[in-house]
């Protein structure tokens, strides 16, 4: 079995009997040969495209491969270079997003694949309220000592300078250094069990705190490089394959949930053909690895293309860019070797 995987990922195309006593070290005859692809056939592991023609992995059968016969390879000194030196830049967090879909892009020649740090997971540094017409207060807050982010919101009065002044020493005091999302959860537990013992001042704070730290509607997003390199696999390059394969990514959703799925596992993660549940995806695999700044997981990277990819090179690939980016992202993480 594994050598029947191997043979048709490096060909591409299905694997006889004759192919496989000739061209590997199996030492069998073609007729024995014969024999155990059939019975391979009856578990559902390899399949005929064609009456004479030979046969290729089923799902059922890359995902036996994968977990149990894959022979992982390190990666080439050249592209590991590559990524240490396009990654170990100092850049804005939304630079160095996109130059890693690029790396994964360029380096496997599929689709490269990164979501965006999701903001209720980045801890909060510092935040400013800045006073603007009316009950409009500009509201600045530092994420992960890197990225700053602004927001305006309308509060239910007008507060001046030293008042949002005030609320901001506040905040910073009690909440600096906790996640958005914590600090959100805290200032909504305090608006409900503890405002009989706040001060005015304190009440203002803490409602304002609600305020900016609302979660918007706009869905996580994701940077994706190298679509077009899956025009190059002949099995992707149907016109409906494509097309599906584009709206998909257009669209966006149904990718986001399935990358949302891999944040909650550890390690990297395998989707397979129609294991990932969309259509779309039927004839493509996706190998993905969360990252993670602090310690905790802020997003997925990975790669994407046919089910006949080289896993055994795919799979170290992202699982070291993915430990790469999380130190890049993160100051305070030191720079993981191969």
């Amino acid at each position: 079995m594994k050598t029947l995987v191997e043979r048709y990922i490096s060909d591409g195309q299905p694997v006889g009997s004759r192919v496989l006593s000739k061209g590997s070290e199996l030492n069998l005859s073609p007729a024995t040969i014969r024999n155990v692809m059939a019975d391979l056939e009856d578990m559902g592991l390899v399949h005929s495209p064609h009456t004479s023609a030979g046969r290729i992995p089923t799902v059922s059968g890359y995902r036996m491969f994968v977990d149990t016969l894959l022979t992982f390879k390190p990666l080439e000194s050249k592209d590991l270079f590559r990524l240490h030196e396009g990654l170990a830049a100092k850049e804005d967090n939304s630079d160095l997003i996109g130059k890693a879909s690029r790396l994964l892009a360029e380096l496997t020649q599929m689709a490269g694949i990164v979501t965006l740090p999701r903001r209720e997971t980045v801890c909060l540094r510092h935040i400013e309220f800045l006073p603007l017409s009316n009950t409009r207060v500009l509201v600045i807050f530092v994420t992960n000592e890197q990225e700053v982010h602004n927001k305006i919101i309308k509060t239910d009065k007008k507060f001046s300078a030293s008042e949002l002044q005030q609320a901001a020493n506040f905040i910073n005091s009690i909440y600096a250094g906790r996640s958005l999302q914590a600090v959100r959860e805290a200032v909504l537990k305090e608006l409900k069990e503890d405002q009989q013992r706040m001060n005015q001042g304190m009440m203002d704070a803490i409602k304002i705190a609600q305020l900016a730290l609302e979660p918007t509607d706009k869905k996580e997003d994701y940077v994706l490089a190298g679509e077009t390199n899956l025009m190059g696999f002949s099995e992707l390059a149907g016109r409906d394959n494509l097309k599906k394969l584009f709206e998909a990514f257009s669209q966006k959703q149904s990718v986001l949930h399935l990358l949302d799925h891999c944040m909650k596992a550890e390690g990297v993660q395998i989707f397979i053909g129609e294991e990932s549940g969309y259509q779309a995806f039927d004839q493509c695999s996706l190998v993905t690895s969360s990252y993670s700044i602090s310690d905790e997981v802020v997003g997925v990277l990975g790669v994407i293309g046919p089910t006949r990819m080289a896993y055994e090179k795919i799979i170290p690939f992202v699982d070291i860019t993915a430990k790469l980016l999380g130190a890049a992202l993160n100051p305070k993480t030191a720079t993981p070797s191969s």
